[in-house]
Order: C-alpha cells, then sequence, then structure tokens
C-alpha cells in the first residue's frame, strides 16, 4: 500500500518563522509576513500538488479564514489536489452540511475531505453561539455524522436526538464519490465517536508508543462496532540534506521564540479542555530544554503554537525512517506543514519522497511526467 501524503494551507498566515494560533490562542505577529491571500494559498497548493502531495488540509477556528470559502475559492487555482476542510458541526446543520459537501464535491470532480473538529475550548465556541460543555459537543458530533452519512446514501432522514432534531431530511443529489471523514481526540468519548462513524482517525505527532497505545484503542473500540479505521497523523517537517542543517533551521526557529510569548501561550494552552492539548503540552511542560523527545521528533513547536506541536527534524534518510516507523505501527496517512510551508513542501517532497518512492512506499498519485525522484533537491 502506497503511503499517502497531504500538505497545509496556512490560512493563519506563513512565515519563516513559526505562525502561533489554535485552541484558544491567537495567531502571531508573524503570520503578517506573509498573508494568506488566495494567491499564496494557490502557490503552496499548485506545489504540493506537483509534488505529490494527496490533499491539504486547512484548520478551522477564530484564528485563521474560513476553511470552506478558502478552499473553494483555491481550488479553482488547481487541478487534482484535494482539500482536507475542517469543520465544526455545531455552526452548521447536518443537512445543510451534507449539501455543501455534496456540492463541493460536484464542482471539482470529487475533491473534497473532511476533517471533522468538535471543538475543545468552550470559550471560543461561546463566541459562535454554542454553549454545550464538551462531551455534549461529542455526543453532538455522533448525531450529526449520523444525518450527514444517511443523506449521503441517499436516504430520507428522520432524527430527534439529544442535540439534533431533522425531519424530512434528504438531498436532490448525493455526492459521487462519498466524501471521507477525518477526526481527532483523545478523550474516551472522542474514541467512540471515531469508532462508530470516521474513515480516518487522525492523531497529533506523539512519540512512537503512545501512538501505538491510540491505534491499538481506537482499532479496537472500531472492531466492536464491526468497522475498520485507517490511521493518520499530523506532524511538521524540517528536513535537509544534513541532520546537522536540519537541526540548525530548528534552532532557528528556537531563536525566534520571545519568552513572553511562550509564556503567554502556554498559559492559554493550560486553559484548553482538549486532552490532546494537554498531551502535547505533556511533551515539552514549556521548557526550552530536551525537545527531541524521540529521535528527530522535536516539541519545539508546541511551545508557541496550538494544536499540532512536534516536527520530524534531520536529514532527508533520518525523516524518511521515522516515517516507516511510524508506518509500522499502523499510520497510512501522513498531514504535514513547515514553516514557510511553500519552501517547506519542496525540500520534503524532493527530499524524502523519492527516497520512500525508490523503497516501494510511496508513488506520485498524479503520475507526472516528471516525477520528484528525478528532480533535482531543492536548496537555499
Amino acid at each position: 500500500m502506497s503511503l499517502t501524503f497531504h500538505w497545509f494551507l496556512p490560512t493563519n498566515g506563513d512565515s519563516r518563522h513559526v505562525v502561533g494560533g489554535g485552541h484558544g490562542t491567537p495567531a502571531t505577529a508573524f503570520g503578517r509576513n506573509r498573508p494568506p491571500t488566495v494567491a499564496y494559498l494557490s502557490q503552496i497548493a499548485r506545489a504540493a500538488e506537483d509534488l505529490g502531495f494527496v490533499g491539504a488540509l486547512t484548520p478551522t477556528g477564530a484564528w485563521c479564514e474560513d476553511a470552506w470559502l478558502t478552499t473553494a475559492m483555491v481550488c479553482q487555482h488547481t487541478e487534482r489536489l484535494k482539500f482536507l476542510v475542517a469543520f465544526r458541526p455545531g455552526f452548521v446543520s447536518p443537512t445543510l452540511a451534507a449539501q455543501m459537501a455534496s456540492t463541493f464535491q460536484r464542482q471539482t470532480g470529487g475533491r473534497l475531505l473532511l476533517n471533522v473538529v468538535t471543538g475543545g475550548e468552550s470559550h471560543e465556541q461561546r463566541a459562535y453561539g454554542d454553549f454545550l460543555d464538551k462531551d455534549a459537543r461529542y455526543r453532538r458530533t455522533g448525531e450529526f455524522l449520523q444525518i450527514v452519512r444517511d443523506l449521503w446514501e441517499g436516504k430520507t432522514v428522520d432524527l430527534s436526538g439529544e442535540h439534533l432534531q431533522v425531519e424530512d431530511a434528504r438531498l436532490a443529489r448525493v455526492p459521487d464519490p462519498v466524501p471521507e471523514v477525518y477526526f481527532g481526540g483523545s478523550s474516551p468519548i472522542a474514541g467512540e465517536i471515531a469508532a462508530r462513524h470516521v474513515d480516518v482517525y487522525l492523531t497529533w505527532g506523539e512519540p512512537p508508543a503512545q501512538v501505538a497505545e491510540k491505534i491499538a484503542w481506537v482499532r479496537g473500540l472500531a472492531a466492536k462496532e464491526g468497522r475498520t479505521v485507517r490511521f493518520g497523523i499530523r506532524l511538521h517537517v524540517i528536513t535537509r540534506d544534513t541532520a546537522e542543517q536540519a537541526w540548525t533551521e530548528a534552532h532557528k526557529l528556537l531563536d525566534g521564540f520571545d519568552p513572553d510569548t511562550v509564556k503567554s501561550v502556554q498559559a492559554g494552552l493550560a486553559r484548553s479542555e482538549s486532552e490532546g492539548q494537554r498531551r502535547m503540552l505533556a511533551l515539552h511542560g514549556g521548557n526550552r530544554e530536551d525537545l527531541e523527545i524521540h529521535p528527530n521528533l522535536w516539541a519545539g513547536i508546541g511551545l508557541v503554537r496550538g494544536g499540532a506541536g512536534t516536527a520530524l527534524v534531520g536529514s532527508h534518510d533520518e525523516v524518511a525512517e521515522r516515517i516507516k516507523e511510524y508506518h509500522a505501527l499502523g499510520i497510512d496517512e501522513f498531514v504535514l506543514s513547515g514553516y514557510p510551508h511553500l519552501e517547506e513542501a519542496y525540500w520534503f517532497g524532493e527530499g524524502v519522497l523519492p527516497r520512500l518512492a525508490a523503497q516501494g512506499l510511496w508513488q506520485h498519485p498524479f503520475a507526472p511526467t516528471s516525477a520528484p525522484a528525478t528532480q533535482v533537491p531543492f536548496t537555499s
């Protein structure tokens, strides 16, 4: 089975520094270095498409541009790249969401993937008019996905649930193909929802032993539901021709972390209700020392950014080995990013992907006339 790689669209802005944001923290000033214009995001998307990334994740939240609208515009500047659109079930009716997804599929030729984000910060949810607590939000997500999936199958849906109610709901046109649903969450109820409804369970980049535990947990829950789930991981990457060059870049990022900003961001993230965010914080404890928590796995990003806070750092060969290590655990999809996103897409696409291709672990999904394995590695 060929590994699948996705890139990231920085709709909160891009920079040669880490752009913060997420889980109740605002985007940092570095995000103004390269504003998230359609022109710039399209440049990243086209690079990702050419290099062989299957899709691109767009985040959701008050700290970034709207994912639905942004991808609807950017997709006009690409041909085959899929868009892993993050959205929160509590902000739109399930029938409308099913219709939006169906429209997106038809207008883009089937290039939509959905990343369902339940929302781990009650104060941010309340800003959007959502006053449910965290567990209730997850239960609502389950009802939401039940309705949406039934509608996508062409069923007429009547449901009177704990949080959602629809009557005689149906779609005039169902999506073809049906979008795959991606989902992440580390709390017990999140595992239950994943087991029942999702296609791909995503974890943030924890050390392999912890990732293995998560995979076993979700796989076991899915088996009880008579289902199988694929697994993906969300990571940043800093990959160079040599390990020394890669760690030099990581240290440059770390040197750019203002102590007051780190303190403020960590205080904000400590209030997060997200179990996944709590696990990310535990990897570094707010400390700048001992940030390599597993060979080539660096927790420095999480000092100033909410959500995914770890990066694979090393030579192209080393990063390829770490990807193989995660794959051996059961990870088949990798959702990656790096600062700045345009340049780092080339470093990974021209440095790591050819090595995986040579070992039979990856092939270019779009079969271009000139695949990355024959390209000259990107240098700066």
